[in-house]
């Protein structure tokens, strides 16, 4: 399988290094030549456009920030659906509104071509070390089609449903992570105010079962969220606004954890 790979930053490059790494015919575009630069020791090969990589490829993965970065490096002028033949895939990596991925699925399904949606979570440091997450939504043939290529850089795989569900399952996590970033610094401060060295209480809960990964940035950031906030802040509180969307839409109560999430933004914007 012919492979290309669009969004060579601090996670997307070391899964498009996987790939090449891994045996496969890769192509890469960037918008800033630069970032094409560190794969100049690999086989891969460089596009000009989207649409010129798209043609070169029979999956196309795409790994860009925002839903307005997907729609134009996938239907825009030039985009990967000018160049796709019929019976490709597209696989949209980036953490995106569910209905971005449908409403580009529908477009793409016009001309022969399948979108599945699989966002990815644990960082480049998990990308390099093949251990990422992936949540896939689409077609259970089509997620069977491009398995072998997430797993040059995950493992776990997991197809959660139909296009759109793996968007849904990453904003989820992404909503929990949030809002125990809350739980553990406040815990701290807690153990701060009745006497208790929050680096020691830290080292203790992150031993004990209330542990968790947000606890563990927290500790490792002295306690406090204002490292978190300066380098995912502002991802976090697109996520947990698109989360709280889709709850409104679905008329669902989304319960304690949005209050907690909500709780982490405030404290972001107003470190004590």
């Amino acid at each position: 399988m012919r492979v290309g790979f669009i969004g060579l930053g601090s996670q997307g490059g070391p899964m498009a290094r996987r790939i090449v790494e891994a045996g496969y015919d890769l192509t890469l575009w960037a918008r800033r030549p630069e970032s094409l630069e560190p794969y100049a020791d690999t086989a891969a090969k460089t596009a000009q456009t989207p649409a010129a990589l798209a043609a070169a490829s029979d999956l196309v993965c795409v790994c860009v920030v925002a839903d307005d970065d997907v729609r134009q490096v996938v239907a825009g002028e030039d985009g990967v659906l000018q160049g796709l033949q019929h019976g490709g895939v597209i696989a949209i990596h980036s953490t995106v509104h569910p209905d971005t991925c449908r409403e580009l699925a529908e477009q793409a399904r016009a001309v022969g071509v399948a979108v599945v949606d699989a966002p990815v979570s644990g960082g480049g440091m998990g990308a390099a070390a093949g251990t990422l997450l992936v949540m896939v939504g689409g077609d259970t043939e089509i997620v069977e089609k491009v398995r072998p290529i997430f797993e040059t850089y995950a493992n776990p795989v997991v197809h959660l449903g139909d296009t759109g569900s793996g968007q849904v399952a990453k904003l989820l996590n992404n909503l929990l992570f949030t809002a125990n970033l809350a739980t553990s610094a406040s815990t701290l401060e807690l153990g701060a105010a009745l006497g208790v060295d929050p680096a020691k209480l830290g080292e203790v809960i992150t031993h004990g079962t209330a542990n968790s990964f947000a606890l563990g940035r927290v500790v490792s950031a002295d306690g406090t969220l204002d490292r978190i906030a300066k380098h995912a802040g502002p991802l976090l509180r697109k996520d947990v606004g698109l989360v709280a969307g889709l709850a409104a839409a679905a008329d669902a109560t989304p319960g304690v954890v949005l209050t907690a999430a909500d709780t982490t933004l405030v404290m972001m914007e107003h470190p004590r």
